[in-house]
């Protein structure tokens, strides 16, 4: 030992080779070969972790050696891929009706939910020419329901909004409008359409997806092939969303096909249009309550009414409309009966002695009334989803009309397959958690086809 130094262990002065001990000259040069190698993948991973700028690093890998993971890196392919394919398939196309209805003309009444900026909204479409109404929800909530025409093709002859608060009914609210198709537009060959409205209407009618406020949820209805003096009620109404609370559901949509049908005798039994985000599924009750124009709460439970279901996490199962609902309309020979209290049968039915509902109204649903895909529609015709996100994938928006009216085609809403690679609504193309309903309407009785 020179200069009275002690001499350290192997360990501290080389700790890559700490544990080797003196070998023959053969075993040395061996584990010299490993010293270098381990150094050599050391340098490696130090070289290329200064070689790569820091801020371009992920922010969990910024002071960890850079992993070159295949698994992972096709991983992140496959999710490029699926996002590309989405993009490249997620349009939506047209279903017709077997009728030749060749000859008719656009014209345009637009139906939106939980709208927030209306002001906005109506200064954005009176450049395409359409003029709107508003009816803002009751309580603390801070949006409504809005319902916009093409105001040279239609005139507004009377407004009247539903508050349901002033029944005990939650801070929902409806609108129902009586239009008159205006005379100077009815023989025209071709609808007038602005720039603006072939973008935003004509080529996919309410391209929902380009319009910047969010949480609008529009139904959009074309009546074509129109003749002189015809006027129809057009109601808009968004339903409570509390599935467990059947009683106030069903009282709600009492009191909308009440004002609707009251309505369409006061102006000479004119035509209904109604639409809207119900909160319930196809072939509900609430949903039967519409088709068949009675139902019978005591066969029915009041959690159930709309078989509305909430799902938790986006990664669990999920299970929407396309099943076979049958099973909830098996008739037994002794039906099973559910207790109902004062209380909910006055909110449902509006007394407490009434068990039974009924309205006037002679309604259809327009998406069955069109033929479609099975990729888009259940097995009673009605699109397999509306509304697409993280806790639900289901239908619960609708078209309904009267017998006097019928569908010419609709617009498909979007395959499943091709809504779950979206990842879920809004996305960049869809702006908001509901697909839009678009039905083309034409009267029965006008001396057509039809």
């Amino acid at each position: 030992m020179r200069g009275g130094g002690h001499r350290l262990p192997p360990s501290v002065h080389h700790p890559v080779t700490a544990g080797c001990k003196r070998k023959p000259f053969a075993a040395r040069n061996q584990c010299h070969y490993h010293v270098q190698r381990r150094k050599l993948v050391i340098k490696e991973e130090i070289e290329t972790l200064i070689s790569s700028r820091v801020d371009e690093l992920p922010y969990l890998n910024r002071f960890r050696p850079i992993q070159h993971s295949r698994r992972h890196k096709k991983k992140r392919e496959k999710l490029k891929r699926g996002k590309q394919l989405a993009t490249e398939e997620d349009h939506r196309e047209w279903a017709f009706s077997t009728s030749d209805l060749s000859r008719c003309k656009d014209k345009f009444i637009i139906c939106f939910q939980e709208v927030d900026h209306f002001n906005g909204l109506n200064n954005h479409l009176k450049e395409g020419g359409f003029k709107g109404v508003y009816k803002a929800r009751t309580g603390e909530a801070y949006d409504g329901c809005a319902m916009f025409w093409k105001d040279d093709l239609f005139t507004l002859l009377h407004q009247e909004n539903i508050e349901f608060q002033n029944f005990g009914l939650r801070h929902n609210v409806a609108q129902l409008c009586v239009l008159k198709m205006n005379q100077n537009h009815l023989n025209s060959d071709v609808a007038t359409k602005s720039s603006w409205g072939k973008k935003f209407i004509c080529s996919f009618p309410l391209a929902r997806q380009e319009y910047t406020f969010q949480n609008i949820r529009p139904c959009e209805f074309q009546f074509k092939r129109i003749p002189p003096t015809r006027s129809l009620v057009v109601g808009n109404i968004h339903v409570l969303f509390n599935p467990k609370r059947g009683d106030i559901k069903l009282g709600q949509m009492r009191l909308f096909l009440e004002k609707a049908h009251k309505l369409s005798q006061d102006w000479g039994n004119i035509p209904v249009v109604l639409a809207g985000d119900l909160n319930s599924m196809p072939q509900s009750a609430l949903y039967q309550f519409l088709a068949s124009s009675e139902l019978d709460l005591q066969l029915h439970d009041r959690r159930k009414i709309s078989r509305h279901v909430e799902y938790q996490s986006q990664h669990r199962a999920y299970i929407y409309q396309n099943e076979d609902a049958s099973s909830s309309w098996v008739s037994r020979s002794r039906p099973l009966v559910h207790e109902w209290s004062n209380e909910e049968l006055r909110l449902a039915t509006g007394s407490d002695r009434v068990t039974r509902l009924q309205h006037h109204l002679k309604l259809c649903s327009a998406y069955p009334g069109t033929p479609g895909s099975y990729r888009t529609r259940d097995n009673y015709g009605e699109p397999l989803a509306t509304s697409y996100h993280s806790e639900f994938m289901g239908t619960v928006d609708y078209i309904w009309h009267t017998e006097e009216l019928v569908p010419v085609r609709v617009l498909e809403t979007l395959p499943v397959d091709i809504l779950r690679k979206t990842g879920g609504l809004p996305s960049e193309k869809w702006g908001s958690d509901h697909l839009a309903l678009v039905c083309e309407l034409a009267f029965a009785d006008d001396g057509s086809s039809s």
